[in-house]
């Protein structure tokens, strides 16, 4: 019997709101036989649920894609509800049941949004950061069939329909390049609605659009200087006609109780101005305000791209801590991102004032000086409720571990507190755990480092005043990202950002969204622009890497002119030399073989750039065979053969030293196949030699740290890479974790053995890029990968490389088929593998320390699969 799960459009289920003109359709096979494989598949699209009029039918096609087939009918239209199913034939002919699913396009351009954008700010409004009130009052006459509701804000939103919060998402419209691209969310609203007098109301708040941005620069209203709200909300009838209500003059607006809301700073809230009901038909409105019209071009506005930011996780309080300078710090256990959540009982005008940190400082007490000007502070005055008051934040979150209650009237109880953690909703894909549970814990470490920058934009920390889409630090994490996570969406969201701010030369800013350029004139009295090696490579790393997880010819489709003029701006600065040493660059950043109080590592810029121009130049050759651009494909390939001759002429001897005498040199070389092949022996054994130099233990920064143990695996040194993966004193992986981290931090020594802390002006505690380590843990310690020709796991590589320091390692990953496993153990003597293969892929099992009579590599279709033998 064949059946179907996991049918999705846009990656969604029943998906409302879309706005790809061609969706795409996946499905996964459940079958209990084995070396199932699709041979042919048909869907069908119509209007109607019972499929009485089809609107496109496919077909039987002869095909085994059950992932991103796409949709070849007529123009869809917008706000309409479009039924689909999907039926599909094994290669014995064994059909499948037809699965019937349904999606919604959303509005598809600026012709179909009737409202204007409005606002309850004047032009005194730049300077502050309080939150308002919109509403409007309609009616509705007839029996209700469906009604969505379509919104948008400059600044952020909280949608009220009637009196009840609309929806699950925090933080919308979420972050994009506001001068070209504004998200707008879909939300059904069906049940809502109620005959008669209704009421639609918003909640306005600075959010990323004027509030502060690069608060170490001071720098605010980089989009604009006053909030705004776009919304349209469609009622169809059950008679076949339809409402329309938008924004209009006619809505009226108020102060809220939100005083203060800045996502560095915290807000600030008086219960005591409170409007009770203030989104429903019995209020009295008559001292409210008229909005104004604010003009904003519409046609920037698009349908929601990424997963929405939500409440994902409740964290209760570990313990109540009183410091050694007498503060009540509520300890949650976990660094994380997102707020408190607190109940309280009090007098009128009473105040609850709550700071939050990360740390502990080495005597024990608060610590927030690696904020730097954030305060990360909520303040809420009491209304004098005699049930009780509960309050949760609206527009801002904190990153932290720990709570300073400076203020609360009452005794501090802490069944009243609870962390609501946050992030963008995504499916969670990977599971590893091993026989060493340091190496468990680091693994957690690396996916809170995810959750907690995973904040719509793939930020490098939480907490601070920064909280920016630093490119490098993308590319660095995107492999680990999509194994732990379903980053599809996400990437392509932020990818899309990164497109809308190339520079007109190719250029890549070093943030996306960008809210840098031009804002920081000099770092190291270099001059600062744009295109830093390593960071503005994440144009070309990031799509190929979304391309092989997920096998997306999409997003390379849509990122190639893209990738392409990133590579033409080096191509400007290198010229014929094709040796890259203009510009600035960060290098490897954070190094530890830096100068003293230096930022910038020992490997020089030269070397670094040159390297990462030849594996992007690489990357282009790919992908243009992808695409089946023949003519791009061979001027890639010639000109990375240039590089390459060019990098071993320049930094080679010819007698095979690498000039440059660090760790990221031979990393990188290694890495991006710079070494001439007759002397690929002595850079590794250079290599080792470099890290026994450094008593065992990397030196490696931002550009060398994610490839260290890979290049080492790859060119048969499991040992050392095992070595520097379970070195647990400073510095090292384990090595936080002994200091009690629950995140991966920002430098190797954020806190020094003696319990001081690194400079505090740049010390972060949940800083996710060297968690890039998790790739290797899934790939080499766990055992699987996808196949770089088949990829998006069609064809599965399993290779564990077990080492005698641990004797198990499970490791599962949701991939577009379906569920992939490898287990492998040691036991007396033995070696135990266990594999699974979702249907309609294959896989090749690479078994380790045979016996020279045993089979090495098995190809196999689905299935489960188990080997024991005596190891070799």
């Amino acid at each position: 019997m064949i059946k179907l799960q996991k049918i999705r459009c846009e990656y969604k289920n029943n998906p409302i709101g879309i706005g790809e003109r061609r969706p795409r359709f996946s499905w996964q096979i459940i079958s209990k036989l084995t070396n199932v494989v699709q041979s042919n598949y048909q869907l069908q699209v119509s209007q109607e649920e019972q499929f009485e009029c089809i609107l496109w039918d496919s077909g039987k096609v002869k095909s085994n894609d059950s992932v991103q087939v796409v949709y070849e009918g007529p123009e869809l239209k917008a706000s309409n509800r479009y039924y689909y199913r999907v039926k599909i034939w094994d290669q014995e002919g064994r059909a499948s049941d037809w699965y019937t699913q349904y999606f919604e396009m959303g509005l598809l351009s600026h012709d179909d949004w009737k409202g204007i954008f409005i606002s309850p700010e004047d032009e005194s409004a730049a300077d502050i950061s309080k939150a308002s009130y919109l509403r409007y009052g309609f009616k509705v006459t007839k029996e209700i069939a469906i009604a969505r509701v379509y919104a948008t804000a400059l600044g952020m939103y909280e949608l009220h329909l009637n009196g009840k919060r609309v929806g699950e998402a925090v933080l919308t419209p979420g972050w994009t390049n506001y001068k070209e691209r504004l998200q707008y969310q879909t939300y059904d609203v069906t049940e809502l609605l109620k005959k008669g007098e209704n009421v639609i109301g918003a909640t306005l708040g600075c959010g990323w659009y004027k509030g502060d941005l690069a608060g170490w620069v001071g720098k605010r209203n980089y989009y604009g200087d006053k909030t705004a709200l776009l919304c349209q909300m469609l009622i169809r009838y059950v008679d076949g006609t339809q409402q329309l209500v938008t924004t209009n003059e006619d809505w009226k607006c108020s102060d809220s109780p939100i005083l203060f809301s800045e996502l560095y700073h915290g807000e600030t809230y008086d219960a005591r101005l409170e409007q009770e009901n203030w989104a429903t038909a019995e209020y009295d409105t008559s001292g409210w305000k008229p909005s104004h019209e604010v003009q904003q071009e519409i046609s920037i506005v698009i349908p929601q791209e990424g997963p929405s930011v939500t409440r994902q996780e409740i964290l209760k309080p570990l313990q109540l801590l009183i410091t050694p300078k007498g503060e009540k710090v509520i300890d949650f256990g976990q660094n994380m991102s997102g707020w408190v959540r607190f109940k309280v009982q009090g007098k009128t005008g009473e105040k609850i004032l709550l700071k939050h940190a990360e740390v502990l400082d080495a005597e024990g007490n608060f610590y927030t000086t690696n904020m730097r000007s954030a305060k990360c502070t909520i303040e809420y005055i009491l209304k004098g409720d005699i049930a009780g008051e509960t309050f949760e934040p609206h527009f801002t979150f904190q990153g932290f571990r720990y709570v300073m209650i400076e203020s609360y009237p009452a005794v501090i109880d802490l069944a009243n507190f609870e962390a609501i953690v946050i992030h963008s909703k995504m499916e969670e894909t990977g599971v590893f755990t091993c026989s060493n549970e340091q190496i468990n814990q680091l693994n957690k470490n690396i996916l809170w480092g995810l959750k907690s920058n995973f904040i719509d934009v793939p930020t490098d920390c939480p907490q601070r005043d920064e909280r920016l889409g630093w490119t490098g630090d993308a590319q660095v994490f995107i492999r680990t990202a999509c194994f732990l996570r379903d980053t599809h969406t996400f990437f392509t969201k932020w990818l899309r950002d990164l497109k809308s701010e190339q520079f007109e030369n190719g250029g890549i800013p070093f943030v996306i969204p960008d809210v840098l350029t031009h804002i920081i004139e000099k770092i190291d009295e270099k001059e600062v622009d744009h295109s830093s090696t390593g960071w503005a490579d994440a144009a070309v790393i990031c799509p190929w890497t979304i391309y092989q997880c997920y096998g997306d010819k999409r997003i390379l489709e849509e990122q190639y002119e893209t990738m392409k003029g990133w590579v033409k701006y080096i191509q400007s600065q290198v010229g014929e030399d094709l040796i890259w040493n203009t510009g600035f660059h960060f290098g490897d950043w954070l190094a530890l073989d830096a100068k003293e109080g230096s930022y910038f590592g020992a490997t020089p810029n030269d070397l670094t750039a040159t390297a990462f121009f030849a594996n992007s130049v690489a990357i282009m050759a790919k992908t243009a065979g992808v695409l089946g651009n023949k003519e791009d494909e061979k001027l890639f390939l010639e000109l990375h053969t240039s590089i390459v001759k060019v990098f071993q002429n320049e930094f080679f001897t010819p007698r095979g030293r690498l000039a440059v005498r660090t760790q990221t040199a031979h990393v990188l070389a290694l890495m991006f196949q710079l070494v001439p092949e007759e002397h690929k022996k002595r850079t590794v054994d250079t290599l080792i030699q470099l890290i026994q130099e450094n008593d065992g233990h990397l030196s490696t920064g931002f550009l060398g740290t994610p490839y260290i143990c890979q290049v080492l695996s790859e060119n048969g040194r499991i040992e050392e890479a095992y070595s520097l993966l379970l070195k647990d004193d400073y510095p090292s992986w384990l090595y936080p974790i002994t200091k009690g981290a629950t995140t991966i931090w920002e430098h190797w020594d954020g806190i020094k053995p003696d319990g001081s802390m690194w400079s505090a002006d740049m010390n972060s505690f949940n800083h996710y890029a060297y968690g890039a380590i998790g790739e290797w843990l899934y790939k080499v310690v766990g055992g699987i990968d996808t196949s770089e020709v088949s990829p998006g796991f069609k064809h599965i590589v399993f290779k564990p490389q077990p080492e005698e320091r641990m004797t198990y390692a499970q490791t599962e990953l949701e991939c577009p088929y379906g569920k992939v496993i490898l287990c492998w153990s040691v036991l007396e003597g033995k070696m135990f593998i266990h594999a699974e293969v979702p249907h309609n892929t294959t896989a090749e099992i690479h078994l380790p320390q045979t016996t020279k009579e045993m089979k090495k590599v098995h190809h196999v279709g689905s299935g489960k699969y188990d080997f024991e033998y005596l190891l070799g």
